[in-house]
């Protein structure tokens, strides 16, 4: 079933079939929320928040475009609205419950760890960057969506986008350096 079959059938009546949307988006929503706010909490709150604006209003998506560029249009403006609003808060985490050895399984191999490693040190450098440079290296690179797509969600020109593509990548490329990072 297509992705406009599915959202037809919401739109008759069958709620369960927005699952698929949950599924599919979700790790993805709560990365660009997370580039924006940097608190992992608030990213998955809003990006709950921005599944049930999609679902309420997607009478309105009038698929032109493709439903993750809507979706994603709808993530990051509910992103930077959270962030707007918010004071700075600032978040208690207390050490003495934390399980640290519970990150490692004994599942894990060298391989595995290696790689998991190389990905936090690579969502710290993402995490130094300014936020709409990582919403676009994110879009761009791990999304796979194209320039186009990337204006379109960020509400920028193509040439804006290529701009901030530009200036992430050598912004990440100086924090891995500077941190020496990989």
């Amino acid at each position: 079933m297509t992705e406009k079959q599915r959202i037809r059938e919401i739109i008759k009546g069958d709620t369960s079939a927005f699952g698929y949307f949950v599924d599919t988006y979700q790790d993805m929503a709560v990365s660009i929320a997370f580039r924006i706010c940097k608190n992992k909490v608030e990213a998955e709150d809003i990006a709950q928040n921005s599944f049930v604006k999609a679902f309420r209003n997607l009478h309105a998506f009038k698929r032109r475009s493709k439903f993750s560029t809507w979706f994603y249009r709808i993530v990051y403006n509910t992103a930077i609205s959270e962030v707007r609003k918010s004071v700075h808060k600032t978040e208690f985490v207390d050490y003495k419950h934390t399980n640290l050895k519970a990150a490692y399984s004994e599942f894990d191999t060298s391989a595995g760890i290696a790689e998991k490693e190389q990905k936090q040190m690579i969502e710290e450098a993402m995490s130094k960057i300014p936020g709409s440079e990582a919403v676009v290296l994110t879009l761009f690179y791990l999304e796979e969506n194209s320039i186009k797509e990337v204006a379109k969600i960020m509400g920028l020109t193509p040439s804006n986008v290529k701009v901030k593509l530009h200036r992430g990548r050598k912004n990440l490329a100086k924090v891995i350096k500077k941190e020496n990072i990989l």
